[in-house]
């Protein structure tokens, strides 16, 4: 297994409350367990360049805890583009043992929230997500994004290489 931190303790799960989990804006005094996270769940290794983007965002980005594990996460950046600075969304995930509870919801809920309340100049969120990935596909879809296109060889070391990018406006 990839990264610094010992990742045993992201794969215990047990029943719990959502009122049992923490959220955490991503700081310089917790990136690394974003990164561990993130090694833990996708096929992509993400350059540092990356988690300076992530940080740049300030507490936009999340960390979920549940009873002092970290089992899920939402990074984010911001970019600006001809129609106005939007929110791209690099990843959202939640270890396996944790799906399909919620906490993805949670997750996309707070930060677009954040987002909202915060920067309202930005009006729109978007993501790339593999063609293959229907589950995650149909998150978006649920929660109000749309599909703009399919990206042909988006990807460069994952298959298949094609994308769906997707698109919610938020105001």
């Amino acid at each position: 297994m990839r990264g610094t931190e010992d990742c045993s303790d992201f794969m215990n799960s047990s029943k719990f409350c959502m009122d049992e989990v923490c959220f955490e804006g991503v700081s310089g005094e917790n990136i690394q367990k974003l990164k561990t996270l993130n090694q833990v769940i996708f096929p992509i290794n993400y350059p540092e360049r990356v988690y300076n983007d992530i940080l740049a965002c300030g507490e936009i980005s999340q960390i979920a805890h549940l009873r002092g594990k970290v089992v899920g996460g939402i990074s984010c950046r911001l970019e600006n583009t001809p129609e106005g600075p939007i929110l791209y969304i690099i990843t959202l995930g939640v270890l396996a043992p944790y799906r399909n509870l919620g906490l993805g919801s949670k997750l996309l809920d707070t930060c677009l929230d954040t987002i909202r309340t915060c920067l309202p100049e930005v009006e729109r969120a978007r993501l790339h997500v593999q063609v293959s990935n229907e589950d995650a596909i149909r998150f978006y879809l649920k929660h109000g994004f749309v599909i703009l296109e399919t990206v042909r060889n988006y990807y460069i070391k994952v298959k298949p290489r094609d994308a769906v990018l997707l698109e919610s406006k938020l105001n």
